[in-house]
């Protein structure tokens, strides 16, 4: 199993992505420690991870709040021994569908505000326990580069925090390569499966997404866990400061 003997904190653990992610690191003999504002969702995805025979940790964590991030990252390293790996992907509270030139200010900035602090609180927690050990690996989500050129879509914010975070990426893997520390992110072009059954506009925004690609296909929810389980292992320790490009080739590097 590629993460055997790593403990990992997944932000936003409840949710689809989280979710996908946290299974498929429970699957590969990782100790899971799913953080989120809800514990319904998050004793869901536990339950499916014991019930294949892995371990999973749950708590009421708030990704915004330092007060609620340091003391939780302080009780995982105290309780599992150390902090291997952190991933954030809790929701990005971003307002999409409406054209910039008809949005209000706090609907465009609430993706880019609640990216930075959440992804800001989050890695610096991870770090300062990992750089003790000199090792570890921080996974952040989304990136730059996703065609909004040829989208019709209108995405609000949201692309503007992604780029933010690329900028974060950089500059967190400069300063903590020396320990011995990865970040990386996981690029997609979008991925349908997270978007809930009942919304109204799901399938024209899958078809729009699917229509960017090369392959005719976006990624899976399966296809995201693989990858995040990849960019986490051994097999790619000579990553970091990068984007690993899931996108089907939506976006060309």
């Amino acid at each position: 199993m590629l993460l055997e003997g790593k403990n990992a904190i997944i932000y936003g653990g409840g949710g689809q992505i989280g979710g996908a992610i946290a299974r498929a690191y429970g699957r590969e003999g990782a100790r899971v420690f799913l953080a989120g504002r809800t514990a319904a969702t998050l004793e869901r995805v536990a339950a499916d991870i014991r019930a294949a025979g892995g371990r999973a940790d749950t708590a009421i964590v708030d990704a915004l709040d330092e007060r609620s991030v340091d003391p939780h990252a302080d009780a995982v390293a105290a309780t599992a021994g150390a902090i291997d790996i952190s991933v954030n992907v809790i929701a990005d509270s971003d307002v999409q569908g409406t054209p910039m030139a008809d949005m209000a200010l706090d609907d465009y900035l609430s993706p880019v505000l609640t990216s930075v602090r959440s992804k800001f609180l989050t890695s610096r927690a991870a770090a300062r326990h990992m750089r003790a050990r000199r090792s570890g690996v921080i996974l952040t989500f989304g990136g730059s580069g996703d065609g909004t050129a040829g989208r019709r879509y209108a995405l609000g914010g949201l692309q503007t925090g992604f780029d933010a975070i690329e900028a974060m990426r950089r500059q967190l893997a400069t300063e903590l390569g020396g320990y011995g520390i990865r970040v990386v992110t996981l690029r997609t072009g979008g991925v349908p499966d997270a978007i809930p059954r009942e919304f109204e506009g799901r399938a024209a925004i899958e078809a729009d997404l699917v229509g960017q690609t090369l392959l005719g296909r976006t990624a899976t929810m399966e296809d995201v866990g693989n990858v995040a389980v990849f960019a986490a292992s051994d097999w790619a320790r000579t990553i970091t400061g990068a984007a690993i490009n899931m996108t089907c080739g939506a976006v060309v590097d």
